[in-house]
């Protein structure tokens, strides 16, 4: 019982974290009105962000809990705790504190530079293709090891087996084909991967980042009775112009061929989404577009991971191969970076 004492008296030494359940209570409970402004929105956005991931916690699980239990401050701090064992370190709590602190420091400034003794893992192949096509793959980003690590994870969240099909299907900790595994030992080691954080840096043009906290993916091979049930090619933020720098990223935790449901996206149409935008029909829905004669499938090995710009269209694929397709998605962030734009 003092363990928790002193845990919860810990966390309440973060600072931004009383608001961020206060804002988030409110909103879910519409009580009073909400703070339009679109700086304190940007800055809540991003306080929020470093609070949640820094904090080790995913922003989906997070909000959806604050959202559906609406629970009093301590039963929030009770819950941050359970999620780590009943404790936390307080020096993560501090660097979190420090970084929020950063953070409102930085707010609206040019981003940090890249140290001159930076070292690069995309070479000029590698750029010329993300220029190009808007995306890169950087090969062999995590060990073998690791890679096996996380893919075990995933099989064991699910209850299922490599080598028994029958168990990939119908299986409770999947919501179309993502796997709602967020926090596991496996999934934190894969993203402390120097390679990946480097990649991300050397695009952002900084090495001011932080990682998120995001979910799996477990697709299996489409059979009589189950048919994909993921979105076709989408994109997953909003359409307004102008068209932010945004990256998305996702790490191959098994061997994956085209055919196997491998990620797919249209090549190069970061650079004309603003004028295809303009040609469309009017009250056209581009959202409703298809795109699946122009998608490139990009096949990969355990242990590959994808970078694409945010405004590429994407999205796995029906699976048709034999083995599921597991992924871990990993994203690299400027923490004063927010986008806040409305929602087209």
């Amino acid at each position: 019982m003092s363990g928790l004492r002193e845990g919860l008296a810990d966390l309440r030494q973060l600072e931004p974290l009383q608001a961020l359940w206060s804002r988030h209570r409110m909103v879910a409970g519409r009580v009073g009105p909400a703070d339009n402004n679109e700086v304190t929105v940007g800055l809540n956005i991003a306080l929020d962000r470093l609070v949640i991931f820094g904090l080790g916690l995913g922003l989906n699980e997070t909000l959806r809990y604050l959202f559906s239990q609406q629970p009093s401050f301590d039963v929030f701090l009770a819950w941050i705790l359970d999620c780590h064992g009943g404790a936390m370190d307080p020096a993560r709590i501090a660097e979190v504190n420090d970084a929020v602190a950063q953070a409102r420091g930085q707010a609206g400034k040019p981003l940090r530079a890249l140290p001159a003794d930076f070292t690069q893992v995309l070479d000029d192949a590698a750029l010329c293709c993300w220029a190009e096509r808007g995306y890169v793959v950087v090969r062999n980003a995590v060990s073998p090891e690791a890679c096996r690590a996380a893919e075990g994870a995933i099989w064991e969240f699910l209850g299922a087996h490599p080598h028994k099909p029958d168990s990939w299907y119908g299986k409770a900790g999947v919501e179309g084909i993502t796997a709602l595994l967020t926090r596991h030992p496996a999934f934190d080691a894969t993203r402390r991967s120097p390679r990946i954080r480097a990649a991300f840096a050397q695009l952002w043009g900084t090495d001011a980042l932080q990682v998120t906290v995001d979910r799996g993916g477990f697709n299996p091979p489409e059979r009589l009775g189950w048919q994909f049930p993921a979105s076709d090619i989408h994109w997953d933020t909003s359409l307004a112009l102008p068209m932010p720098f945004q990256l998305q990223g996702l790490l191959y935790l098994s061997d994956t061929p085209a055919e196997g449901g491998a990620f797919r996206c249209v090549p190069g149409f970061h650079r004309r989404l603003e004028s295809w935008l303009a040609g469309l029909p009017p009250g056209m829905d581009p959202r409703a577009w298809d795109f699946s004669a122009e998608a490139e499938f990009i096949a990969g090995n355990a242990g590959d991971f994808i970078i694409w710009h945010a405004a590429l269209p994407h999205g796995a694929s029906p699976n048709r191969g034999t083995r599921p397709r597991l992924v871990q998605y990993i994203n690299f962030i400027p923490p004063t970076v927010v986008d806040c734009r409305p929602w087209v």
